[in-house]
């Protein structure tokens, strides 16, 4: 089992509370149980399990993911001191890669020059302009943050530190103006999210909507980015569609059914795989492992689910089977899938915006699916040469 992404959870807690939080705001309360801060044992602990792993795989990069909540609560002094405590312990061994998912209304002078000290990929999470972006993402007393976050933003600029931004699409908004916001703030990384829903939750947003929200929202940012070559900002989901389609392979979990290369580890040392499977059953994401009594291999053994996930081998959902992107998109997003009825074997809720997202790529690339699977035989064909080789 490869495992190169290790998320840390080092804060339960946030400082903001958007509406649409899959941690806070969809009905599981765990995080209210855990330990607010991750304490200095679980996080010496947890790298004790990275750099066993990586010693038994002989895997040569570990990237570490400051995750929450809002991990800037932590603190300044604390945070330095991980990203000292972990270059070091693991520097030997690996290539350690220090990333930070943030909602950036804490970023100052201070925390951009440490980024910078310790060259930390950091994403921010934001919705667009502010009126918009202060609909959603307020502070625990109702206040937006867009003014916070644009004080943090500010700081990384100065600092010269690039950011990308992580922004769940907003359905029914004008999308180029969105995408224009993000673009005219120095952006270069872009990654638009499908909402997280499931089948059980889905219909009053489709009622609202339309049964095409969400394509709908990124076709035109498609258009925009791919015909006026504004090809240097890189828009995860389109580059990964585009790899998909001529043959390779996802880089994403939300779509292609490749393994998964990622562990989460909660504040107080719990071991979890993918987080949000928390909007379809509070209790599918867990292990019951801890960083104090288990190795992350041993996640393969927990059950079914965790299995398949990180070896790549959830089944094709029945109604997808006669799908033309059944190679490539692959069902969706697991999360998105899931019923309690039925629990994955459903395609995806968002199923129509990702078929109509595809079939427009396609045309605007000129390879259909019939081409799509010639490229796939053809990278698969030098792929066995090369193994034979060695």
């Amino acid at each position: 089992m490869y495992l190169n992404h290790f998320a840390l959870k080092v804060s339960s807690r946030c400082n903001l509370n958007c509406s649409y939080c899959y941690v806070y705001n969809k009905g599981d309360s765990s995080w209210n149980e855990r330990s607010p801060i991750m304490s200095e044992e679980v996080f010496d602990a947890t790298l004790a399990r990275i750099r066993h792993h990586c010693i038994s795989t002989n895997q040569k990069l570990a990237s570490l993911a400051f995750h929450g909540g809002e991990p800037t609560l932590i603190g300044i002094k604390r945070f330095e001191s991980w990203c000292n405590k972990a270059m070091t312990f693991l520097g030997d061994i690996a290539k350690v890669k220090l990333v930070i998912q943030t909602n950036g209304a804490l970023i100052n002078q201070a925390w951009a020059e440490l980024f910078r000290k310790y060259d930390v990929q950091v994403g921010i999470s934001m919705d667009g302009p502010q009126q918009l972006h202060d609909t959603f993402r307020i502070d625990q007393k109702g206040h937006g943050s867009y003014d916070s976050i644009m004080r943090g933003l500010m700081a990384l600029r100065e600092a010269e530190v690039p950011f990308g931004i992580l922004a769940v699409v907003q359905l029914g908004a004008n999308p180029l103006e969105i995408h224009h916001h993000f673009v005219g703030l120095g952006c270069k990384s872009i990654s638009y999210l499908l909402p997280a829903f499931t089948h059980d939750t889905i219909a009053p947003i489709h009622q609202q909507y339309g049964t095409t929200p969400c394509a709908d929202f990124l076709i035109p940012i498609y258009d925009d980015w791919f015909l006026n070559n504004t090809l240097d900002v890189r828009i995860r989901e389109f580059w990964d569609i585009g790899r998909l389609i001529l043959g390779g392979t996802s880089k994403v979990d939300a779509l292609g059914n490749s393994p998964y290369n990622f562990i989460f580890v909660e504040t107080d040392g719990e071991i979890e795989g993918l987080d949000l499977l928390r909007i379809c059953d509070e209790d599918l994401y867990k292990t019951g492992m801890t960083v104090f009594n288990s190795d992350f291999q041993e996640i393969m053994e927990v059950s079914d689910l965790h299995s398949r996930l990180l070896s790549g081998t959830m089944p094709l959902p029945q109604g997808c089977r006669s799908c033309p992107e059944r190679n490539t998109c692959a069902g969706g997003y697991l999360p998105h899938r899931y019923s309690r009825e039925r629990k994955f074997d459903n395609p995806s809720v968002w199923c129509a915006d990702l078929l109509k997202l595809f079939t427009h790529i396609r045309q605007r690339m000129e390879v259909s699916t019939d081409e799509t699977l010639v490229y796939r035989q053809r990278l698969l064909d030098e792929y066995l040469e090369g193994c034979s080789v060695l």
